[in-house]
């Protein structure tokens, strides 16, 4: 007796949908373990709830994610530690650290900017102007 496989039913059935996310660490990262955003919500959610932190909603939680998934926003210090603990990974490799880096210069340049202002209020505008660093 011979039995013959028709290749398309060797492979098995088809997925019903393929998972996307966006061509980032943070997106590269759900989609290897196989999550949808929906699974990765609801895992940020649970592991928030077991550590006593509040988080967003689920629905709004998930409109964070496909923002950070992006690169249109970044998350904040407590969904960092959250997604790292939940993909079982590094900030490194999940995006934050350059990003990081950066918003730590831009924040230190505006915070030089802000005490210069502040000086020069202080002090009269005329009279710090001719002082050099």
């Amino acid at each position: 007796m011979t039995i013959t496989l028709d290749t398309a039913t060797a492979a098995g059935p088809e997925q019903p949908y393929q998972l996307q996310a966006a061509d980032t660490p943070l997106g590269r990262a759900r989609v290897a373990r196989g999550w949808s955003q929906e699974k990765a919500v609801r895992a940020l959610v649970l592991l928030a709830r077991s550590r006593g932190w509040q988080v967003a909603s689920e629905p709004s939680l998930k409109v964070q994610l496909s923002g950070w998934e992006h690169g249109r926003r970044r998350p904040n210090e407590t969904y960092r530690l959250l997604l790292c603990a939940v993909y079982r990974a590094t900030a490194e490799e999940l995006g934050f650290d350059l990003a990081d880096r950066s918003a730590t210069v831009k924040t230190l340049r505006e915070r030089i900017n802000d005490l210069e202002r502040l000086v020069e209020h202080l002090t009269g505008a005329g009279a710090v102007r001719g002082v050099s660093a």
